[in-house]
């Protein structure tokens, strides 16, 4: 019997997921997509890979969540702020013993997703994806993701297995973890560096990392984010630094998410990501001048998009 999972949001790092887990005989996948562009060019010419491995898959696509049959897992790929509605769709699709993994950008995905589905895994990822168009994805290269168990809803460790082993059977690079709390929080404080920084000043990532001033706001950012994981009992799992110069090595100019939101006048995910921080600093007595002050700018960026007279 085939393994049914459900890519919730087959954006950029959704796609790339998905069309791995679609090339194993054993699993359907089915994509849920609010882009009806995106699910018709995957359904007429199948979901292309480009970048770091080539391939084309066909896979069931759709944006009407009612076409979707019971299935085991979910992945949530959504931007951080459609989460809530994504779940609100999608929910009744994994029923009372289905599985959804988050592998969003930011903090309090789970906890939304948890509202209406009963087991849930956190998720965090260092791959790096973009749509090249409709039916279409690139990414650079392969890394890690890390899943553990949200540990609020009580999911079985061994479900966490069962979907790694899925997903490295796919070959994607997948580390079940039984706390996936540090590995969240290292992409999280890493974000909270590169993506307001690149976002306000417009440069790309590798720019903003050889800049001093940029390249000083990086560490200091990095610094208060680390302070609140540790109020918080957490340990990183690595140090976001090294992220930093990892994704400053990339052939290119690699812009950060932020950015390309701001650039298409999007909103973006500054409220889980800054904002959040932000939130938990405050709340703890943690010092977080920065993160707050970039959240701000970024509310009133996005602001400036509407006629704020």
């Amino acid at each position: 019997m085939s393994v049914k999972i459900c890519i919730v949001g087959c954006g950029a790092l959704g796609s790339v997921i998905g069309a791995h887990l679609a090339r194993l005989d054993d699993v359907e996948v089915y994509a849920y997509d609010v882009s009806r562009e995106h699910v018709r060019a995957i359904r007429q010419r199948g979901l292309q890979i480009s970048g770091a491995s080539e391939f084309t898959v066909a896979l069931h696509a759709t944006s009407e969540a009612e076409e979707i049959p019971a299935c085991d897992f979910g992945i949530f790929a959504t931007k951080s702020l459609h989460t809530r509605a994504a779940a609100e769709k999608t929910a009744h699709i994994f029923g009372d013993s289905g599985v959804v993994c988050s592998v969003q950008n930011g903090l309090g995905n789970e906890e939304t997703i948890a509202e209406r589905v009963r087991y849930v895994i956190r998720g965090a990822t260092t791959l790096a994806a973009h749509l090249r168009g409709p039916g279409h994805a690139g990414f650079e290269f392969y890394s890690n993701l890390w899943i553990g168990p949200f540990e609020p809803s009580g999911t079985p460790f061994d479900r966490v297995q069962e979907l790694a082993d899925l997903m490295n059977r796919s070959g994607l690079r997948v580390v079940p973890l039984q706390d996936a709390r540090g590995a969240q929080w290292t992409k999280l404080v890493f974000n909270s560096a590169v993506n307001p920084v690149g976002a306000l000043t417009r440069l790309h990532h590798g720019a903003a990392h050889r800049l001093p001033p940029t390249s000083a706001l990086y560490e200091a950012l990095l610094q208060e984010g680390e302070a609140v994981a540790r109020a918080l009992g957490i340990t990183l799992h690595s140090d976001p630094r090294e992220m930093i110069v990892e994704g400053a090595r990339a052939l290119g100019k690699r812009n950060v998410s932020m950015l390309l939101d701001i650039l298409a006048q999007r909103l973006t995910e500054v409220d889980f990501i800054n904002g959040a921080i932000a939130d938990y600093g405050e709340r703890l007595g943690v010092p977080v001048p920065l993160n707050r002050a970039l959240w701000q700018l970024v509310k009133g960026l996005e602001h400036s998009w509407t006629d704020p007279s």
